[in-house]
């Protein structure tokens, strides 16, 4: 699949100012949006959904394996996203109350 501008939703960190990407992880969180749409099919309160990708982006990013096959177009978040989409992580109910 083609990975054009289109195709991407940025998230600026916390300071307000874009990062470029290259900035170690610390710049904005890019996913893209095709992805987002079918992990909202799974979990459609945004915020549940936002705070899941943000916390096994977290757990990726500090050296934890994808249990999905990725390449090197993927970033953290897109294996997040994926590892949703194809349910191998979920939600804990009992978190959701």
């Amino acid at each position: 699949m083609a990975n054009d501008a289109s195709n991407i939703v940025a998230f600026p960190d916390s300071g307000g100012q874009p990062k470029p990407a290259s900035t170690g992880g610390k710049g904005p969180i890019t996913m893209r949006s095709d992805l987002v749409e079918e992990a909202s099919k799974i979990i459609p309160e945004p915020p549940v959904l936002i705070n899941l990708v943000s916390a096994r982006v977290k757990q990726l990013n500090m050296g934890r394996t994808p249990l999905v096959p990725t390449d090197h177009r993927m970033g953290a978040a897109d294996i997040a996203l994926t590892e949703i989409i194809e349910g191998k992580i979920q939600v804990d109910e009992d978190s959701r109350e």
